[in-house]
């Protein structure tokens, strides 16, 4: 389809996409001071106000020219405060296009009638893209990790396909990629429930989303050897990035509605004590419990009251019907710690745990919600704070 020489402008009342402009450069340049744009985009270092004159003058304008790239400036207030682009590289007859934003700092969690200035200027774009300029397939990408681009992605209906490995170059390194598609056809709203997991307050203990700061715990905990015997796959050694890659994995299950994790926190120091999971969600039906505990944590019980935290949330916010758990038959605690929490042995599975020393037998407990709510809710006490989802 032939486009016009220059950016149409395109508007929804509160945010407009048209050309960039010289005057532009300023607010260019201020949005690539910022530490994360620098982080997950690859802007050239160091950033300047002449660099940024000459992405608004020649590179935004040459690209629609050349056909390499439609490019937009987004503008709300009546001032530059991002650019959005599809970029048509080969497959430009295909009808297949990859999509990259940038955004300048002051606009950043914005929202004008429940969206945000930049998910406006996305949908924007996706609107011209598929119903104006012949595109049928839009692509997405981003760095493992950059959570602002997958949230915005996942708001206007990307589906985010899988992880590529050493995918993406920046500044001469390679980096690993989340990358997602949108078809013409797609619905335009979040294809999965992102789960977020609320802050569950107990006698002792609360459960609580992981944080950075909680890294270091977790390597003494994945380090120690009681519990690398019971958990027969955890990396070696397990340093710090092993940790981050954890966390990171944790959050990617909370971004498909694969589950919800937590950190076991002491309710006094909010030190971490281990880690409280449901996963393998099938929503509505059943879900798996499984935790892991810091060695300062065994014996005080607090694994026991975190698990039936975690319960009562399953049961209670995810409605499943079935928990479902798995032990290695002679990890005594771990059996305690369900068998306390009203979860019974249902069958066993031989050599179906992997432990350091190679496969050995594993029990196989459930409880399902009219069993758990009555006999054990009586003897819960807690208290949520924050929602479930995002």
């Amino acid at each position: 389809m032939d486009l016009p020489p220059t950016p149409p402008t395109l508007s929804d009342g509160h945010v407009t996409l048209r050309a960039h402009l010289v005057e532009d450069a300023q607010g260019s340049y201020e949005a690539t001071l910022d530490a994360d744009y620098q982080r997950w985009t690859s802007v050239p270092l160091p950033v300047s106000l002449e660099g940024a004159r000459h992405f608004v003058g020649q590179i935004m304008p040459g690209a629609w020219a050349d056909g390499s790239a439609w490019g937009f400036a987004v503008e709300h207030g009546g001032s530059y405060v991002g650019t959005v682009e599809l970029r048509t590289a080969s497959d430009r007859e295909a009808g297949v296009v990859e999509i990259a934003y940038g955004s300048h700092p002051r606009v950043r969690g914005l929202r004008l009638e429940g969206r945000s200035v930049m998910e406006r200027a996305l949908r924007l774009l996706l609107a011209w893209a598929f119903d104006e300029a012949g595109v049928h397939t839009v692509m997405w990408r981003a760095h493992r990790g950059n959570w602002a681009s997958r949230k915005l992605a996942w708001k206007v209906g990307f589906r985010v396909e899988g992880t590529v490995r050493q995918w993406l170059t920046q500044r001469g390194e390679r980096h690993d990629a989340w990358i997602g598609t949108l078809l013409r056809g797609d619905p335009r709203e979040p294809p999965t429930t992102w789960l977020r997991p609320p802050r569950l307050e107990g006698e002792r203990v609360r459960l609580r989303p992981f944080t950075a700061s909680d890294v270091p715990r977790v390597v003494e905990a994945c380090s120690d050897e009681r519990t690398r015997h019971w958990l027969g796959t955890l990396p070696e050694p397990y340093d710090e990035t092993a940790a981050r890659a954890y966390l990171l994995h944790v959050e990617e299950r909370h971004a498909v509605g694969g589950g919800v994790t937590w950190a076991v926190a002491d309710r006094g120091t909010d030190e971490m004590l281990g880690s409280m999971a449901l996963f393998d969600l099938d929503p509505g039906r059943e879900v798996e419990v499984g935790y892991w505990a810091h060695p300062a944590a065994r014996g005080r019980g607090v694994v026991t009251e975190g698990t039936g935290l975690a319960l009562r949330y399953a049961f209670g916010r995810l409605a499943v019907q079935r928990v479902v758990a798995f032990a290695a038959a002679d990890n005594t605690a771990s059996r305690h710690v369900l068998e306390s929490n009203g979860l019974t042995q249902y069958a066993t599975e031989r050599l179906g745990a992997r432990i350091s020393t190679g496969s050995t037998d594993q029990v196989c407990l459930d409880v399902l919600a009219g069993e758990w709510v009555t006999g054990q809710v009586a003897r819960m006490p807690t208290r949520e704070a924050g929602g479930g989802q995002a």
